[in-house]
């Protein structure tokens, strides 16, 4: 079962949910930059993570499991300044509802694509990699957020990472490749423990846990790419008259009579 959409929301704007939110976008930024000139997807609930790139990026959607539910996004009214905004450009709505098993987006679209909250809840992960391979470009990537088997975030029901499957990096790597995708990259962040009032100690947490704990990580970020193969064209058979040195049959001079053998040509 997934979690409401309300619920997560609610997580990302307590004090814990800003914590994991700067830690994720910062390896998002180091991994893809501020999206320049991309088509971006983002499956599950990603839209906290999707406003550093809508800026630059070509086209940004954020698409919701039916499950969980929708929300409006971007929200004018959520960002400092954004009521300036709104009076010189209206602000569309990039969020849609959607089955996860069938995207309403055509094949090969998407540069990028960043699954947050969207593989543990998921009733088929293994159908929902191979959507995602659907809509993704032949040179596109795709960014895996999912909490760590192994990890503490994985076992506080305080958090949404609690809920549902966790996987381990090994899990996560298999998964990709029978969707037929190729792990390229991957990363971890979140060893701060999933305590509120230990938020001013994050970026020693992840400092120190990155060098002495690196399988404690809340969260595993793994990056696949599409496979592409190329494929040679089958020929065509066609008919061909070849002849044979010394292959015709004998016939009779025209000038003797006799039966002679003809040169071969």
């Amino acid at each position: 079962m997934r979690r409401d959409v309300l619920e997560l929301r609610h997580f990302y704007a307590s004090p814990l949910g800003k914590i994991a939110r700067k830690m994720v976008a910062r390896k998002l930024g180091q991994a893809w930059g501020d999206g320049h000139g991309l088509d971006m997807l983002g499956l599950g609930y990603a839209t906290p993570f999707l406003d550093s790139f809508r800026a630059k990026a070509r086209r940004t959607v954020a698409a919701m499991p039916a499950a969980q539910g929708v929300e409006v996004w971007p929200n004018p009214l959520g960002a400092p300044g954004a009521e300036d905004e709104t009076e010189t450009r209206p602000v569309r709505g990039l969020s849609c509802l959607a089955d996860e098993l069938a995207l309403p987006h055509p094949n090969a679209l998407f540069d990028r694509i960043l699954m947050i909250h969207a593989l543990e809840e998921s009733d088929d992960p293994l159908a929902v990699m191979r959507e995602v391979g659907r809509v993704m470009a032949p040179s596109g990537r795709v960014i895996i957020v999912a909490a760590n088997r192994r990890g503490a975030w994985a076992n506080s029901e305080a958090t949404p990472f609690g809920h549902g499957r966790p996987f381990t990096r090994a899990q996560l790597e298999a998964l990709v490749r029978e969707a037929g995708l190729e792990p390229t990259a991957w990363s971890r962040a979140l060893y701060l423990p999933p305590l509120a009032w230990m938020g001013s100690w994050a970026e020693p947490f992840e400092q120190a846990g990155a060098r002495l704990w690196p399988g404690l990580s809340g969260l595993i970020l793994l990056e696949a790419v599409k496979q592409t193969f190329a494929v040679k064209p089958r020929g065509h058979g066609a008919r061909a008259r070849v002849i044979v040195p010394g292959a015709l049959q004998p016939m009779p001079s025209p000038s003797t009579g006799r039966d002679r053998v003809t040169k071969a040509l």
